[in-house]
């Protein structure tokens, strides 16, 4: 066991072994003292590398199990990462007699003052939900020892800075503030240091050799023939699992339909579903061996899916920061998996624009006998920078797990 891993609590050390985890990551290893040292800091860490565990190993060290004040507040942008945060926290406290619960929104809240009542020693939740409940004091904030914003810059684009700062404002000035992200960008840093104390900036570049780990592929299609490209890619790829990316939502509905007609079986996810529709179809998502989910980013904002083989963005993403949020989706902790963008000629250009700042080479494929191959001018071009396209397989159901 690692030096900082060494010097926490048993129950911690216990709960890192049942995880069967070999080291910390390196945001981990970097956060850890400094969150335990107490120091203000703005993280930004790929997704997928482990920033969840990162901040909540030294929050759960931090509290005192005996005290019956909330001392740590977690604030994330929605209802499915603080879902996701929340089974971390419950994992890493077995064995400590620390309690926690969630305040989001869209859930009777009576249910949630009866859950503060019980006195739990950290909150986990949506900053309009936990700003509502401290307005009209049902839970106190001034033992707060630690702040947390996961997925700062997602907050920011959401406008809830003005929440995250009022709940702010109700904690000791002495509290610790964390914010979060795989991006920062300057609007953000500079909130972030307005409400600081000296803060240090962790930045951690994605491992290079995981993401040699992951092939970042594009395909050169006008609009009008993307949905028969999707259809090829789907069909030829038999241990497909993944999340294909819309910038409209309008057409979820058409083009899912359009998939079944072809008997592909999708699930489609928007903004407009229904708490129960989203749930059913993660639930159905994640219990299938072979699967594909159709998304918008507002809708995807928060999820968290083990074992992703593929993000096709169907759409080219509006920004930098929305691409690298889309992709960090697969490739998570080390795992292999593959990045598929469906771009016209004007759109390339963006693309490797994009690429370049990441140190990222995406190769070019072309479809020869209705299966990827590199572009022939492309892999003369950067082979030493490419790794092989996916290999196609005839096609397969998709198919639920044994017992499912």
């Amino acid at each position: 066991m690692t030096t900082p891993l060494k010097d926490l609590q048993p129950f911690l050390q216990e709960n890192w072994e049942k995880a069967a985890f070999e080291a910390l990551t390196p945001v981990q290893e970097q956060m850890l003292p400094s969150m335990l040292g107490k120091k203000d800091l703005i993280v930004e860490s790929p997704t997928g590398t482990g920033k969840t565990l990162a901040y909540c190993l030294p929050v759960l060290e931090s509290i005192d199990s005996n005290s019956a004040s909330v001392q740590a507040v977690i604030i994330a942008p929605t209802k499915e990462l603080v879902m996701q945060i929340h089974t971390v926290f419950q994992e890493y406290a077995q064995g400590s007699g620390i309690s926690g619960t969630t305040l989001i929104g869209g859930v009777n809240v009576q249910r949630q003052i009866d859950k503060l009542k019980k006195k739990p020693q950290y909150i986990i939740g949506t900053p309009g939900r936990i700003l509502e409940l401290y307005k009209s004091k049902k839970l106190k904030l001034h033992e707060v020892k630690t702040i947390v914003v996961d997925e700062a810059d997602v907050v920011y684009d959401m406008e809830l800075m003005d929440e995250v700062q009022n709940i702010v404002k109700g904690t000791m000035k002495d509290r610790q503030l964390v914010f979060v992200s795989a991006t920062i960008s300057k609007k953000s840093e500079e909130v972030a240091k307005e409400w600081m104390n000296q803060p240090l900036f962790i930045k951690v570049e994605r491992d290079t050799a995981a993401a040699n780990r992951v092939q970042n592929l594009y395909l050169i299609s006008e609009r009008r023939d993307k949905i028969d490209n999707l259809r090829r890619i789907i069909r030829h790829h038999s241990a497909m699992k993944a999340i294909v990316f819309f910038g409209d939502s309008m057409r979820l509905e058409e083009i899912a339909a359009k998939m079944a007609y072809r008997g592909i079986t999708v699930g489609v996810i928007s903004g407009q579903a229904s708490k129960q529709e989203r749930q059913k179809v993660m639930r159905e998502f994640r219990a299938s061996d072979h699967a594909l989910l159709l998304s918008t980013d507002l809708a995807a904002r928060g999820l968290d899916i083990s074992g992703l083989t593929h993000v096709i963005h169907f759409d080219l993403a509006d920004s930098e920061k929305q691409y690298i949020h889309r992709s960090g989706r697969t490739g998570r902790m080390g795992q292999e998996g593959t990045i598929i963008s469906l771009v016209t000629e004007r759109e390339e250009n963006v693309l490797l624009k994009w690429a370049k700042k990441m140190n990222v080479y995406p190769q070019k494929v072309t479809f020869r006998r209705d299966q990827l191959v590199p572009s022939s001018q492309d892999s003369q071009q950067k082979t030493n920078k490419k790794r092989p396209p996916t290999k196609s397989a005839p096609q397969r159901n998709f198919t639920k797990k044994k017992g499912k």
